[in-house]
């Protein structure tokens, strides 16, 4: 039977084994220590977080790390960006050439800048990069564990990788699309937790659904743009890695980020927020990582910037959204070193005479 290793007990990490696993797949989950694979297989997941889920019989968690790899055929690193590196290192040496190594996070690296799938590159054998492969949509984990249906991506650089991912993870109510648009996927899934963020903000400061909108759009123009910028193909942010997850993130109270962003305009810190979290909200560091690509590529991202301003240096909410939606008008797709208005724009043909 089919073996699918999960690295990573984050309430995603437990809704991707908790589906497959009904789908009739082995899975083996991997938690870091002894203590908290006893308590997951023997007691279950925390109930405010994963809604009392039980996990079906085919589901085996283990704390070793060769355990949890031998036999499978591909294996899922479901942890935070920021432990993406130390993860992957952990088991570079268990993976094998048939095995497909995909990441579910949705972040950059910070200090380097780097998507998830470079991280996973530069830390396992050359050998096996073609097998490495990227999911990423508008996933809320809560509403897949209660059966809602749900769609997602699946991109490698293969198209062969991409399908092969997607026939393992497509379930009765999670439907899989295929792209190989690495960049655009994984950027379109990290970088739409910044508007997220600003979302939450107008939320919490009650702005009203045209002002959210106007937020929304303005915050996928700019984040197209930086993608384009990058090498992402722009139709990417128009589909469920971009636009798709912007949505869900901006609107539903199950996103972490929108949270983070509502609880700001309370005039809590952004560090009292995210350490009375279970789960980890991505926009934080992305909004930072965003913002020093920006500046090395000498990219206009004034909302990533405004954003930032909040996070690190302590700006108010109420001013700074103020300036988001009063900001400097011109045409929607041009900024500073923008490529969309030249992407996009068609040239006039001359008119034949009669």
């Amino acid at each position: 039977m089919l073996k699918v290793s999960i690295i990573g007990t984050t309430i995603w990490g437990i809704t991707l084994a908790v589906i497959l696993a009904e789908k009739g797949i082995d899975v083996s989950l991997w938690a870091r220590t002894k203590r908290e694979a006893d308590e997951l297989q023997n007691v279950g997941p925390e109930p405010d977080e994963t809604l009392e889920v039980t996990f079906p019989a085919n589901v085996i968690i283990t704390h070793e790390m060769e355990a949890a790899l031998d036999e499978a055929k591909a294996v899922i690193l479901v942890v935070p960006s920021q432990s993406m590196r130390q993860n992957t290192k952990l088991i570079a040496s268990h993976v094998k050439k048939s095995m497909l190594v995909v990441s579910a996070a949705k972040g950059l690296e910070i200090g380097s800048g780097k998507r998830m799938s470079q991280v996973i590159a530069e830390e396992i054998n050359p050998r096996f990069h073609a097998n490495i492969c990227v999911i990423s949509g508008p996933n809320l984990a809560r509403e897949i564990l209660r059966g809602l249906p749900a769609a997602t991506v699946a991109a490698a650089e293969d198209a062969a990788v991409a399908r092969q991912a997607q026939r393992i993870l497509t379930t009765p109510n999670l439907c899989v699309f295929t792209n190989t648009d690495v960049v655009g996927v994984e950027l379109g899934g990290s970088l739409k937790n910044i508007i997220a963020l600003g979302a939450g903000i107008a939320d919490g400061l009650g702005y009203g659904d045209n002002a959210k909108a106007a937020f929304m759009t303005r915050g996928l123009t700019e984040i197209t743009a930086l993608g384009v910028a990058m090498g992402a193909n722009p139709l990417t942010f128009s589909g469920l890695a971009g636009l798709g997850d912007v949505i869900t993130t901006c609107a539903s109270p199950l996103s972490r980020n929108h949270y983070v962003g509502v609880e700001l305009t309370k005039g809590r810190s952004v560090t009292e927020i995210v350490s009375t979290m279970s789960g980890v909200a991505e926009g934080v560091t992305t909004t930072l990582v965003a913002r020093n690509l920006a500046h090395n590529l000498g990219l206009e991202m004034p909302i990533t910037e405004k954003i930032y301003r909040v996070l690190y240096e302590n700006a108010d909410t109420r001013d700074v959204a103020a300036e988001m939606m009063g900001g400097n008008v011109r045409h929607e797709l041009s900024g500073r070193r923008w490529r969309l208005f030249s992407l996009f724009k068609r040239s006039k043909q001359p008119q034949k005479s009669r």
